[in-house]
C-alpha cells in the first residue's frame, strides 16, 4: 500500500500545504457572497480529519507506534498544529486573524477522525 510506504512524505506534504494555505492571503472576493459564512469552519473540520488520519498512519506505519500511541500522538500533533497556525495568523499575517472558532472546528475534526479510527480498529479486530 502506497500510504504505508510513503506515510511520512504524504503527511509532511499535506502539513506544508495546509500551513501555506492557512497563512497565504486569499482573495475570495465574490465566493464569500455565494457560500455560507460558516463554510470555512467546515473546511477546518474536514482538513483536520484528514490531517489527523494521515499522521495516525505515519505514527503507526512509519514509526511503528502502537495503535493507542498513534492515536494519542496524532491527536496531540493535530491540535497543536491547529493552534500554532492560528497564533501565526495573528502574529505574522495582516490578511488573516486568530479565531477561536477555527480552533474549535479543528479540534472537532481531530476528535471525529480519532472516533473513526477507533471504529475502524474495532472492526479490524473482529475480522
Amino acid at each position: 500500500m502506497v500510504l504505508k510506504k510513503k506515510a511520512l512524505l504524504i503527511s509532511l506534504t499535506y502539513s506544508i500545504v495546509l500551513l501555506t494555505v492557512s497563512l497565504a492571503k486569499l482573495d475570495l472576493g465574490s465566493v464569500e457572497d455565494i457560500v455560507p459564512s460558516f463554510s470555512d469552519k467546515i473546511f477546518h473540520f474536514l482538513a483536520y480529519i484528514l490531517f489527523t488520519y494521515l499522521w495516525f498512519n505515519t505514527f503507526a506505519f512509519k514509526f511503528n507506534f502502537s495503535e493507542r500511541k498513534s492515536i494519542l500522538s496524532s491527536i496531540f500533533l493535530s491540535v497543536a498544529f491547529g493552534i500554532i497556525i492560528e497564533v501565526l495568523q495573528m502574529l505574522v499575517t495582516t490578511s488573516r486573524s486568530f479565531d477561536l472558532l477555527d480552533i474549535l472546528a479543528n479540534i472537532l475534526g481531530v476528535l471525529f477522525a480519532a472516533f473513526l479510527i477507533n471504529i475502524k480498529m474495532k472492526i479490524d479486530v473482529k475480522k
